[in-house]
C-alpha cells in the first residue's frame, strides 16, 4: 500500500527532545514500513525514517535559530506540496489537524486525519461541521467527547517501539518520576506535593515552553527549594530508560482531559508503574491494579505509593507489549484504511489486492 503521512513541523520526525505528535508519526511511519508497505513521510528536513522523506523545510520550527519564521506559511506549503503529488499514494494520512481540510475536500475519501490534541476549544465544533466528510481518527474515546457528532472512523492508541524503551535490570525504586512538560494542566506542583508526603524523592524531567515560563519561575521553581526534588530539564529517549526504569512509579497527576498521555506508555515499556490521575484517557490506559492506580486526590496518590509492591514490572512490559507497541499501532491503522471506500481500485478484489 502506499501511505503518505503529514506532520507537523514543529519537530523534527521523531523529535529530538520534547514531543509527542511528530515521535509517533515516526514510529508508526517505521512500523507500516517494517509490515511491507511503500511509506512517505512530509516533514521537516532533520527528521530520520526508515520511510522515504520529503522534507518541507530545512530543520524543525521549534529548534530553527532563525528568530522570525512563521509555522502557518510552512504548513501551507507542505500541504501545497502534498497536494501536487497526491496521486502518488493510495492514502494521505495527515497529523495537523484540520489544517488541510479545504484543500482535500475532494479526495476525503482516501485521507484519515488522526486528531492528536484536545478538543475542547471554542470554534472547534463550527469548523468540524463544515467538512464532515473526513473520516477522523480518535487516540482515545475520551478525547471525542467535545465533538460526538463528527466522522469518527476509529480510536487507535498510540504505541512506541518494542525496543526503544525497555526495562533496567535491578531497578532501585528509591524515587518517583514526573516527565513531559512544565504547564499547569500537567501539574507539576501536584507531582512535588505527593512526593513530600510520601516521603519519597522526586526527580522532574521536563520541557518548559515560552508559555509555560511565568508558572515556572512563579509556581515550581520556589517549590525546588523544599528539598527533596531534582528539576532535570529536557531529556531525550536515550535517558528514559534509565530516568523510567529506576523510578519506583511515574506520577501523572494531570489537571485537564489529555488526549492520550504518551509518558504513560513510556514508563509501562520500562516496567514502571503509573500513579494517574483520573482525567482524559487515563481509565482507558492504565489499568487499575495491574499497570498502576488510577487515583482523585493527592491522599489516594500518596496511598497508592503505599501499595506500588502489589504490582509486578514484568506483568507491566507484558501489557505494554499487548496493547501499545508501534506494530500494534500500525496494524490497527492499516486495517482502518482497508475500510475506507475513497480508495483507488478498479474494482473490490483489485482494491484488496493493492491493499494487501
Amino acid at each position: 500500500m502506499r501511505i503518505a503521512h503529514i506532520a507537523p513541523l514543529y519537530e523534527a520526525v521523531p523529535p529530538r527532545l520534547y514531543g509527542g505528535t511528530e515521535r509517533i508519526v515516526a514510529w508508526l511511519a517505521d512500523a507500516q514500513a517494517d509490515l511491507g508497505h511503500d511509506v512517505t513521510v512530509f516533514a521537516s528536513g532533520d527528521s530520520r525514517t526508515r520511510a522515504r522523506l520529503v522534507p518541507c523545510r530545512e530543520r524543525a520550527l521549534r529548534l530553527d535559530p532563525q528568530p522570525l519564521k512563521s509555522d502557518i506559511a510552512a504548513h501551507l506549503a507542505m500541504l501545497h506540496e502534498v497536494r501536487r503529488r497526491a496521486d502518488e499514494f493510495d492514502l494521505l494520512h495527515f497529523h495537523v489537524d484540520l489544517l488541510h481540510f479545504p484543500l482535500f475536500e475532494d479526495m476525503a475519501g482516501r485521507t484519515v486525519t488522526t486528531l492528536h490534541g484536545r478538543l475542547d476549544l471554542a470554534g472547534l465544533p463550527e469548523a468540524y461541521r463544515c467538512w464532515p466528510r473526513f473520516p477522523l481518527v480518535s487516540i482515545s474515546d475520551q478525547q471525542r467527547a467535545p465533538l460526538r457528532f463528527a466522522n469518527w472512523a476509529a480510536t487507535v492508541y498510540h504505541g512506541l517501539p518494542e525496543d526503544l524503551l525497555r526495562p533496567v535490570s535491578s531497578p532501585r525504586a528509591d524515587y518517583l518520576a514526573f516527565l513531559g512538560r512544565i504547564s499547569p494542566e500537567k501539574r507539576p506542583d501536584r507531582a512535588i506535593d505527593i512526593a513530600r508526603r510520601a516521603g519519597m524523592p522526586l526527580r522532574i524531567a521536563a520541557k518548559v515552553d515560552a508559555a509555560d515560563t511565568m508558572y515556572f519561575r512563579q509556581t515550581i521553581e520556589p517549590m525546588l527549594e523544599g528539598g527533596g526534588v531534582e528539576f532535570i530539564g529536557e531529556i531525550g529517549d536515550a535517558r528514559k530508560p534509565g530516568f523510567l526504569g529506576h523510578a519506583a512509579a511515574l506520577l501523572f497527576p494531570i489537571d485537564w482531559p489529555e488526549p492520550f498521555g504518551l509518558v504513560m506508555i513510556e514508563a509501562m515499556a520500562c516496567g514502571t508503574p503509573v500513579i494517574a490521575w483520573r482525567n482524559g484517557s487515563v481509565p482507558e490506559v492504565v489499568e487499575h491494579g495491574v499497570t498502576g492506580f488510577i487515583v482523585e486526590s493527592e491522599a489516594e496518590a500518596v496511598a497508592a505509593i503505599g501499595r506500588l509492591h502489589e504490582l509486578d514490572r514484568a506483568t507491566i512490559r507484558r501489557e505494554f507489549e499487548r496493547r501499545f507497541s508501534a506494530t500494534v499501532m500500525a496494524r490497527a491503522y492499516l486495517d482502518l484504511y482497508r475500510r475506507l471506500p475513497g480508495l483507488p481500485g478498479d474494482d473490490e478484489g483489485a482494491r484488496l489486492a493493492r491493499l494487501a
